[in-house]
C-alpha cells in the first residue's frame, strides 16, 4: 500500500464533479481538490485507468503525489482539518 496525494484543477463543473465522485470511492477529501489515496498498485492503476476516461487533457490537470513512509513523516499540516491517513504498519493476507 502506498499513501498518494491526488490533486485537480478541472473547469469544468460536471466533469469536475465526476472526477470528485470518483476519488471519493478510492481515498478522502483533504481539501475542496486534493484527495489522500491509500492504494494497492492494482488500485492506484484502476484509479488512474478510470480518471483518464473523464478527463480532458487539453482542460484539465490532474496530478498524483506518491508519499513514502520517510516523506510521510514530514507531513505537516496547520488548522481545521482531518489528519493525514496513515498507511497500516502490517498488511494481514
Amino acid at each position: 500500500m502506498f499513501l498518494y496525494v491526488v490533486s485537480y484543477d478541472i473547469p469544468d463543473d460536471k466533469r469536475r464533479k465526476k472526477i470528485a465522485d470518483l476519488l471519493e470511492g478510492y481515498g478522502q477529501r483533504v481539501q475542496y481538490s486534493v484527495f489522500e489515496c491509500q492504494l494497492s498498485t492494482e488500485k492506484y492503476n484502476d484509479l488512474r485507468r478510470r480518471l483518464r476516461k473523464l478527463l480532458k487533457l487539453e482542460e484539465d490537470n490532474i496530478r498524483f503525489y506518491p508519499l513514502s513512509k520517510h516523506t510521510l513523516s514530514q507531513v505537516e499540516t496547520w488548522g481545521v482539518g482531518i489528519p493525514v491517513i496513515q498507511p497500516p504498519t502490517s498488511i494481514i493476507v
